[in-house]
C-alpha cells in the first residue's frame, strides 16, 4: 500500500449528488486544490467548519475557559492537577512541565469580560485571585499581568446527531462536545479512531459509498458507552461545581466530595470513567445513583426530622433534573440498549455488495 501525504487547509467537501466525493483544499502557497477519495474522515475539532452538512450542528455555549500559564511556582502536590470549587466559578490548576502550571478558570458565557479593554484582567485579579492557592497567589497576578498570556476558549455542547452521508464520516469533536471540565476530549477522539480502524480493517473495497455508509452506521452506535459515560459525567460536574445561590446544589457538592472521600471502589470507579477506562453507561447510572443516595442520607443524618427530610427530598429531585436531562441528550437506547438498534447488526459487506 502507498500512502501519500498532503499537507493543507480544507475549505470544504466535494459532493455530488449528496455523496462526499473529496475535499478541497488550500496548500502552503494558497492554491486551491481538490483530492478525491472514497471515504472522508472529518476530524477538523470543535470549530468544524465541515460539519454543517454532516450533522445537525447544534452548539450550546454555557461557558468560556479563561486559560494562561504559570510560572515559579508549585503546586503543593506536584503529580496532581488540581481543582478549586470557587465562587463563581470552578478553577483548574495541573502542571504542563517542570517549571509552569496551566490555569483555566471557567467563566459562564452571559458574565465573560471583554479581554481588549482589559474588564478580564480586573475580573481575574478582584473575583478570582482571592480562591487560589497561597502558594499560587504572586504567579497568578504576574501571569495575569503578562501582556498575551490570556487565551479564551469557549467551552461547546453538541448532541452525535449525524446525518447518514455516503462517502463522510465525522468523528471526535466534529461529531460531539462535551463541556471541557474533565478534559475528556482526546479520550474520546483517540477512542472512535480506535472503533473505526477495527470496522474499516476488514474492507478491501470502499468504492460503493452507500454500501460503506449503511456499514458504518454502526459507529455511531458502538461508540456510545465511551462518548456518553465521559459526556455525562463532564456535564453534570460542570453544573453541580458551578456557583449556586441554590442552597440544594450546596448540598449535592458537598454529597460528591464526600462520596469521592469514601475511597475504594466509589472514587476509582468515578476516575475510571472519567479517565475513559471503564466506559461502561450502566456504571455510570449506578456511581450517579449511589451518590444521590450518599447525599440524601447525609442529610438524615443523626435524626431524619420533617426539615431534613424535605431537604432530603429537594437533593435527589434537583439531581434528577440534572442527570435525566443529560441522559435522554445522549440517548437512552443508545446508551443503555444498543441492541435495540438496528445499526448494532450491521456486517461487513458481501463482495457482490460492492463495485471494483
Amino acid at each position: 500500500m502507498v500512502v501519500s501525504l498532503e499537507q493543507g487547509t480544507v475549505t470544504s467537501l466535494l459532493e455530488e449528488n449528496g455523496t462526499i466525493k473529496g475535499v478541497h483544499y488550500k496548500d502552503k502557497s494558497g492554491q486551491i486544490l481538490t483530492a478525491y477519495a472514497s471515504l472522508t474522515v472529518v476530524c477538523d475539532g470543535c470549530f468544524s467548519n465541515l460539519r454543517r452538512s454532516l450533522c445537525n450542528p447544534k452548539v450550546d455555549v454555557p461557558s468560556y475557559f479563561v486559560g494562561f500559564i504559570l510560572t515559579n511556582c508549585k503546586l503543593s502536590d506536584q503529580n496532581y492537577g488540581a481543582i478549586i470549587l470557587a465562587d463563581p466559578s470552578p478553577i483548574v490548576f495541573y502542571p504542563i512541565s517542570s517549571t509552569e502550571i496551566r490555569c483555566m478558570v471557567d467563566v459562564p458565557s452571559q458574565n465573560l469580560p471583554s479581554l481588549s479593554n482589559g474588564e478580564m484582567s480586573h475580573y481575574l485579579k478582584t473575583l478570582v485571585a482571592l480562591n487560589v492557592f497561597p502558594e499560587t497567589y504572586d504567579s497568578f497576578i504576574s501571569a495575569i499581568e503578562k501582556k498575551d498570556n490570556i487565551k479564551i476558549m469557549p467551552n461547546r455542547i453538541m448532541a452525535d446527531a449525524p446525518h447518514r452521508t455516503p462517502g463522510a464520516l465525522l468523528i471526535g469533536d466534529s461529531l460531539n462536545m462535551r463541556h471541557a471540565i474533565t478534559g475528556g476530549e482526546m479520550t474520546v477522539a483517540l477512542s472512535d479512531v480506535v472503533l473505526l480502524r477495527d470496522l474499516l480493517r476488514p474492507l478491501h473495497d470502499l468504492s460503493d459509498a452507500s454500501v460503506v455508509c449503511k456499514y458504518l452506521q454502526s459507529f455511531y452506535t458502538l461508540r456510545k458507552p465511551m462518548s456518553s459515560t465521559i459526556n455525562i459525567l463532564a456535564s453534570v460536574l460542570h453544573k453541580v461545581f458551578s456557583s449556586s445561590s441554590d442552597p440544594t446544589i450546596e448540598d449535592i457538592q458537598h454529597a460528591c466530595i464526600g462520596y469521592l472521600r469514601l475511597g475504594g471502589v466509589f472514587s476509582s470507579g468515578l476516575s475510571a470513567m472519567i479517565s475513559g477506562l471503564c466506559p461502561r453507561p450502566l456504571s455510570l447510572a449506578f456511581h450517579l445513583f449511589a451518590l444521590a443516595i450518599y447525599g440524601v442520607g447525609r442529610l438524615l443524618l443523626p435524626f431524619p426530622s420533617p426539615t431534613r427530610l424535605w431537604n432530603g427530598a429537594k437533593l435527589f429531585w434537583v439531581s434528577s433534573n440534572i442527570i435525566f436531562p443529560i441522559i435522554h441528550f445522549e440517548g437512552v437506547r443508545q446508551m443503555f440498549f444498543p441492541l435495540t438498534v438496528p445499526a448494532y447488526y450491521r456486517t461487513l459487506p458481501r463482495n457482490k455488495d460492492l463495485r471494483v
